[in-house]
Formats: structure tokens, sequence, C-alpha cells
């Protein structure tokens, strides 16, 4: 899964994104490309190409990233509504920048409603114990059949730890719910 794994930046912000089809389209979070109209996504061969956003739904929290000169091979997404508690689940990304870095955890819970912040609710959450930290946002939480189940996009916060990173307890966008926006978001360009 890792060559299908990118990284995102931005002039304020790193972070992942997953190659969703063979036009070069890339999905991530809206709140990793924010305001901006150009990125640059370094592939997993180390090579960086310029990309335009395609489209934003701030309320789902996902963005389309189309790359220039590069159409690598997508991801296979899998049916998030099959996914039981205990199923092992891998969190692929770029934390702090580095590149293609993989956790382990299982799925905790399905179908959580957490606020994310700034007046976005995720629906149907997806709870995992797969460490997700600073710059995996965007990138893939995947099975052990090497399929997308979620894109990691939120770190639980424990208030009485001064909002510090609460360990083991992350959310990820379902893989259906991110597949339904993607094509919206792609159709609507």
């Amino acid at each position: 899964m890792s060559p299908k794994v990118v990284e995102i930046r931005t002039s304020t912000a790193l972070g992942s994104g997953i190659v969703y089809d063979s036009q070069g389209d890339v999905v991530t979070n809206a709140h990793v490309v924010g305001n901006s109209t150009n990125v640059t996504i370094r592939l997993a061969d180390g090579s960086r190409h310029p990309a335009s956003v395609v489209g934003t739904s701030p309320g789902d929290d996902l963005a389309i990233v189309r790359l220039t000169g590069a159409a690598p091979s997508p991801a296979t997404f899998a049916d998030s509504s099959r996914l039981q508690v205990g199923d092992l689940a891998l969190a692929i990304g770029n934390p702090l920048g580095l590149a293609s870095s993989v956790s382990n955890g299982i799925v905790s819970s399905t179908g959580r409603d957490i606020p994310e912040g700034n007046g976005v609710m995720l629906k149907g959450a997806i709870q995992t114990s797969a460490a997700i930290n600073p710059g995996n946002s965007g990138g893939a939480l995947v099975n052990l059949s090497d399929q997308v189940i979620g894109i990691p996009t939120l770190a639980a916060v424990d208030p009485q730890m001064g909002n510090s990173a609460a360990p083991g307890i992350g959310f990820a966008i379902p893989s259906n719910t991110v597949r339904r926006v993607a094509d919206r978001l792609i159709a609507g360009h």
C-alpha cells in the first residue's frame, strides 16, 4: 500500500493522501489542503509533482487534488460497512514528515459521530487504536488485504491532560464515505 500513499505539502501544512484513480486524483482531508489551490505531492519514489485542488467538502473533511505529470496506480477501497470491532488495521502516512510510516492497531468501534472542530461533525467515523499523529491526516487506514478501510483524520485529545493526544484513540473517515464524496467532487469539476 505504501506506494499508493503520498505526502502532501502546502505553504502551511503537511499531510498525506491516497491515490484515488488512474487520472492522478488523490483523496485527502480538507483540513490538509485548507485554502490552498496548489500543493506539492511527493510520491513513494521520492519524486515531487505539482497538484491542483479539484474540490473540497469541508463538512466531510475530504478533498481531491490532481497530480500533474504522474498517474501512479490507485489504491483499492474496501466496503467499510463490513468492518467489525477487533479487525486489524494499519495506519499509513507521513507523520511528522516521516515518509511511509506505519502504525498498527484494531478497529475499536464503528459509527462514531465525532466533533472535529470548526463546526465539523464526522459522521459514522471509525475509531482505531492505530496511532494517528500530525501528518497522518489524509493517509490510509488499511486492512490486512491491503485495502483502504478509511482515511485517518483525527486523534482524540484528553482535556484533563492539557489537550494532549489520548493514546490509542484515533478516528478515520470510512471508505464508503470517502468514495461517495470523492466521486461527487471529481464529477463536479
